[in-house]
């Protein structure tokens, strides 16, 4: 299915993609917590209506 080459190269290419994701986190987690202050109710929010839409769809559906 997949070279040997081309087994490496996707094993190389997920533990640097994850380590340097790691690294930008690290760096811009000072920002996040300045300018991302009220986001985690936002996404609350989000979560909320659309579980409020699913509970509307499901509830009205017809057997």
């Amino acid at each position: 299915m997949f070279s040997q080459g081309q087994l490496l190269f996707a094993l190389f290419f997920i533990v640097a993609f994850v380590a340097l994701m790691i690294v930008a986190y690290r760096k811009d987690s000072k920002n996040h917590k300045v300018h991302y202050k009220g986001s985690i109710k936002i996404f609350i929010a989000f979560v909320l209506t659309i579980g409020i839409l699913y509970l509307i769809k499901f509830f009205t559906q017809n057997p």
